[in-house]
């Protein structure tokens, strides 16, 4: 058979000579060791290399995933507790403001009642002192209508408690 491909060969012009083929044969097998003993080793410890690599990072993203996602939920949780704080403390202000304004109420209507208690006091005061006043001259007129009309000097005393009399029989009628 190998004389007959020989044979063909050397008629054929798109098949090698037969030298050719056997020493392309040799060269592609000897080529071939080497690069299993030499090269294929090399290049497969860089691929298993790069895989490990590969699934490294991949851990590694993993790990980095989970952690974030940890420090996603921390932050979560603090943001949550902030804003609960914010709302207490709010509250907190917000009562102690109605607590103030309560008290600015009480100590202002304190004011008040003391301002109007004086005035109605001083009232009191000069309405009574209006009424001694008006009583000792109506006491003085008295006496010196009823010395002009009697014609003579009446004792002072006498008609004094006589007039105070009739004013406080009178008094309690015009008042009321």
């Amino acid at each position: 058979m190998l004389a007959r491909a020989v044979l063909l060969a050397e008629k054929n012009p798109i098949l090698p000579a037969a030298n050719e083929l056997i020493w392309g044969s040799i060269a592609f097998l000897i080529l071939f060791a080497l690069l299993a003993k030499f090269v294929f080793p090399q290049v497969n410890q860089a691929l298993k290399n790069r895989t490990d690599k590969i699934q490294g990072d991949l851990t590694q993203a993993e790990r980095d995933r989970e952690e974030a996602a940890k420090t996603l939920a921390e932050y979560r949780a603090q943001l949550a507790a902030a804003r609960e704080e914010s709302t207490r403390i709010m509250e907190e202000a917000r009562k102690h403001a109605e607590q103030v304004r309560k008290d600015l109420l009480a100590k202002a209507q304190e004011d008040a009642n003391r301002v109007v208690e004086r005035a109605q006091e001083e009232i009191q005061a000069e309405r009574n002192r209006a009424i001694a006043e008006i009583r000792g001259q109506a006491a003085g007129l008295a006496l010196d209508l009823a010395g002009r009309v009697i014609g003579e000097s009446l004792d002072d005393d006498r008609h004094r408690r006589l007039i105070d009399r009739y004013i406080e029989e009178v008094g309690p009628r015009g008042e009321g």
